[in-house]
Order: structure tokens, then C-alpha cells, then sequence
């Protein structure tokens, strides 16, 4: 019946797109004047996937690259320079590698989680960013806006990170040939974890130093502007 709708053929194609490709489109076709649509929904949530992935990917390596051409500037002055084709392939080469190495070993089981807790605390960390923005703003009466989704998708993910760390990453450890993914799939599950809990904690340090009265820093506005005599603040 789906086949029919859909105009594909879905029988034994049993992967995570093609299913929840299906169930979105079933959910769109129950809307009012949609139950002809069936098809069109489908092709949408699949080609909303794919753009989804490989722009992720794209976006993770390019953001990747530009990090540790950063760390290695500290080492050998020419990486810092973005601008340097040596060093563009050399950190681009070596990411790639990276996430191929992670590809190559593991399966959905143990890629997945990496991705999906990542992709949320991602979200969590921007959540906290703009909450700090609104309280040095002087906005603190809409900083609820951004600060309720952040502890939600906070606690949410964090506990499914220790969760995968407990029953998915650690036991790999113990299994032969697996060993070392396992205790690499740990420690990137970690270093994850750790990097938020400290974001989000310097994130409260500093509104509480805006509740106990303590000026909005220069550099989360950039230089004072001055407008026909007056000096102001902006953020663009």
C-alpha cells in the first residue's frame, strides 16, 4: 500500500530513512486536502534527510578543519594562516580521516548516538549563549525564552550521553577487536559532555555576576559606537 502511494518500492528497504520518510509523510497526509500528497511528502522528508546529513557532515568538517588549523598556528605559525594550502589539506585530510576511521569501525549502533548527542548539546551550548546575550542585554525578563529549552535539551542529552557512555560505548571495551573503538567512543563521548557542563557553567557564572550588578563585558558588543554625540552599544 505504501509502495503504491508513495510511488517507490519499499518492501525489504527496512533503514531509518526510508521509515521515518513514511511516517512523516502518513503524518502530512492526514492533513486537511494532503491525502493525495502522500507521494510528494515522502520525497520531501527523504530529500530533507539527505541535504540534512551531508550538510552536517560538510559544515562538522569545514568547522573541524578551521579548529585545528587554529591548535597547530600555536605550533607552526603558517597553519593559523587559513589561507595556506598546505595547511588546508593537511588539517582537511586529517579530519576526513578522522570521521572515516569512525565510519569504517563502527555501525549505526555506535555512530549514531555520537551524532544525535553532539548534534544536541550543539543546541544546548547555543541555547546558553543566547541566554547570556539576553542578560547582558538587560533583557533578563525574556532570557526564560531561551533558558527553558536549554535545560531541557541539557538534561535530556546529557543523561543520554552517559547513558550510551554506560550501556552502549563502555561494554565494546570488553569485546574482542572492538576494544579500541569502544574506549575511543568513550572518550569522545566525554570530551562532549565535559565541554558543555563547562560552557554552560561559565554561562551561569556570568549571569549571576549581571544579577549582582557587574557591567555587560565590552567584547560581547564590540566597541562602543558613538552616534551624533552619544556613545551607545551595539551588537552588530
Amino acid at each position: 500500500m505504501f509502495s503504491r502511494e508513495v510511488g517507490e518500492k519499499l518492501a525489504g528497504r527496512t533503514g531509518g530513512a526510508v521509515s521515518l520518510a513514511v511516517g512523516m509523510a502518513t503524518i502530512f497526509r492526514g492533513l486537511p486536502g494532503m491525502a493525495r500528497l502522500m507521494g510528494y511528502w515522502y520525497h520531501y522528508a527523504i530529500m530533507f534527510e539527505a541535504l540534512f546529513i551531508l550538510t552536517t557532515v560538510d559544515t562538522g568538517t569545514r568547522v573541524a578543519r578551521y579548529v585545528l588549523q587554529e591548535l597547530l598556528g600555536k605550533v607552526h605559525k603558517p597553519f593559523g594562516n587559513n589561507a595556506w594550502l598546505p595547511g588546508n589539506l593537511i588539517t582537511s585530510s586529517v579530519v576526513v580521516l578522522g570521521w572515516g576511521y569512525l565510519i569504517y569501525t563502527g555501525n549505526i549502533s555506535t555512530l549514531w548516538p555520537l551524532f544525535g548527542t553532539g548534534n544536541q548539546l550543539l543546541a544546548t551550548i547555543a541555547l546558553a549563549v543566547t541566554t547570556t546575550f539576553l542578560i547582558n542585554m538587560g533583557k533578563q525578563k525574556y532570557a526564560w525564552i531561551t533558558a527553558v529549552p536549554m535545560c531541557f535539551v541539557g538534561v535530556t542529552t546529557l543523561t543520554a550521553g552517559v547513558m550510551g557512555i554506560k550501556n552502549i560505548f563502555w561494554p565494546l571495551t570488553s569485546k574482542p577487536g572492538q576494544e579500541f573503538t569502544g574506549y575511543l567512543d568513550t572518550i569522545l563521548m566525554i570530551i562532549f559532555i565535559a565541554g558543555v557542563v563547562l560552557v554552560v557553567a561559565d554561562a551561569v557564572r556570568r549571569w549571576i555576576m549581571v544579577a549582582k550588578g557587574a557591567p555587560a563585558p565590552q567584547e560581547a558588543f564590540g566597541p562602543p559606537l558613538t552616534v551624533e554625540g552619544e556613545v551607545k552599544m551595539g551588537c552588530c
